[in-house]
């Protein structure tokens, strides 16, 4: 399997991830009668300030996932890998790592640290777009 697939699998995957703790936390409090079942909503506004990172985490994943995910696949579709695969677990890393700062804090040093890791994303994807668009 080409390095993008693999990068756009564990993509895939830390989106998923982010969604399960999401929910598995979730299912805690609803189970221990902490919060209602039909007491959630989208941004987690209503619960800790970890839970509202995560759901921002977790949405910033999704945002991405089109972006980024679609640059790998078009890579792959068009026999290109090789614009991307040096990449791709870069892009990936950047990608956990602004998750997990997401998570950790929202500080001023680690959100510029969040931004920084997201900036190394949007890098990547200019040059990839450049480079695929011009082969």
């Amino acid at each position: 399997m080409p390095t993008s697939l693999l990068a756009l699998l564990g993509f895939i995957a830390w989106t998923l991830f982010l969604l399960v703790l999401m929910e598995a936390i979730r299912s805690g409090l609803v189970l221990t009668g902490t919060v209602p079942a039909n007491d959630f909503n989208p941004g987690n506004s209503n619960l800790s300030p970890f839970m509202q990172r995560l759901a921002r985490a977790h949405a910033n994943c999704l945002e991405g996932l089109p972006i980024f995910g679609g640059l790998l696949l078009i890579a792959v579709v068009a026999g290109k890998t090789h614009i991307t695969d040096p990449l791709a677990c870069l892009l990936l890393a950047a990608r956990i790592t602004q998750s997990l700062i997401h998570l950790a804090s929202t500080s001023r040093v680690a959100v510029t640290a969040r931004f920084s890791a997201f900036a190394v994303q949007m890098g990547i994807a200019v040059y990839w777009v450049v480079l695929l668009y011009g082969a």
